[in-house]
């Protein structure tokens, strides 16, 4: 009997024995996980996965897959490149068993992992809890009038970051959701937080091109 699964946004067509490499799960090498996720057991196609059906696995190893590597170059005046190397992150199982009904209920671990199962196939393979008595609550104690804390100090304040090249209200506000609103922060920024930001907030290129980290320089020291 073969089953289709879905895990890590992909698909797999497995039979008892299989060895596969897919998308890194939550689990140790040893361990026995299950695949609730599952779109086609046998001749039963799910709609879109089939009610009750799981794919158990033994998980072998965690490995990294070959390095690929990413190259932007852009042809400009001032243009850029990057090139960046990428290992991913993959977990080899082993199938073990395919359950046409009853999984819901083995109690087998579920394969959970970067996009492997919806949260549905998760809470569904879960035992459910036992109800639990309400316990008796005990008198509280009469509550000491708090003693007044000292006022908190100020939050530094936000800089204008309107006054970068090229920066505008729109930009502005990316920069200030995620944790930058001082000219001081740009101004410590290394070229790894720079690549960084400029892959978080798709910049290409912009904050090497317009000079961002100088211009913070000058205009902290005036703020001084």
């Amino acid at each position: 009997m073969f089953a289709v699964l879905k895990t890590g946004g992909k698909q797999y067509k497995v039979q008892s024995g299989d060895v596969l490499r897919v998308e890194k799960l939550a689990a140790d090498a040893g361990e026995k996980v299950q695949f609730n996720e599952i779109l086609m057991i046998g001749t039963t196609v799910g709609t879109p996965v089939v009610p009750g059906a799981g794919v158990q696995a033994e998980v072998l190893d965690q490995i990294k897959g070959k390095k690929v590597i990413h190259f932007v170059k852009r042809r400009r005046k001032h243009g850029s490149q990057r090139k960046k190397g990428h290992r991913q992150q993959l977990t080899v199982i082993r199938i073990t068993d395919i359950l046409e009904k009853g999984a819901d209920k083995s109690g087998v671990k579920p394969a959970i992992g970067a996009g492997s199962v919806s949260s549905a196939a998760v809470s569904a393979a879960k035992p459910a809890k036992k109800a639990e008595a309400p316990k008796a609550e005990k008198p509280k104690p009469a509550k000491k009038p708090a003693a007044k804390k000292p006022a908190a100090k100020t939050a530094t304040a936000a800089d204008d970051l309107k006054k970068l090249s090229g920066v505008g209200p729109a930009l502005e506000k990316k920069l200030n959701e995620n944790g930058v609103t001082t000219f001081a922060q740009i101004a410590q920024w290394k070229k790894a937080d720079i690549e960084a930001m400029d892959e978080k907030l798709s910049f290409k290129g912009r904050i090497e091109r317009e000079g961002w980290v100088e211009q913070a320089r000058k205009l902290a020291a005036e703020k001084e």
